[in-house]
């Protein structure tokens, strides 16, 4: 999801404010234990980033558990409690339409240690040490 300025250099900085408040209305509301839910009770879930539309009608937001642990369940709980946040959400934030919720998993932490973990092995190193 493109999320551009006019000048076409990505994306506004009125959609990435927007899109950080609602990152903290959600994070606040998963710290404090509003959601009444039990999987989401036992969990502690970091909101990682809030990708804006350009129109602000829908929020991606990224999310990963505690040390990854059941994030299929973790996932689902928050889907199912969607309507809830959308309706938090557009209480705390003043905007003309409420923004729809998606929550998707932050795999940018996985492949990161991928990553990390090809540059370590042994063939790799090799490599990039003769490129020296």
């Amino acid at each position: 999801m493109a999320q551009h300025n006019q000048t076409g250099e990505g994306p506004s900085v009125r959609i990435l404010r927007v899109g950080e408040q609602v990152r903290h209305v959600l994070s606040e509301i998963l710290q404090r234990g509003d959601v009444h839910d039990d999987i989401l009770a036992k969990h502690v879930v970091s909101v990682t980033e809030v990708r804006m539309s350009p129109d602000l009608r829908h929020a991606t937001v990224f999310i990963k558990p505690l040390l990854g642990k059941d994030e299929e369940a973790v996932l689902k709980a928050l889907r199912t409690n969607t309507a809830f946040f959308q309706r938090e959400v557009a209480s705390r934030i003043k905007l003309k339409y409420a923004a729809r919720l998606k929550f998707l998993a932050d795999d940018s932490f996985d492949e990161g240690s991928h990553i990390d973990k090809l540059l370590r092995d042994p063939k790799v190193a090799r490599d990039l040490e003769q490129d020296d």
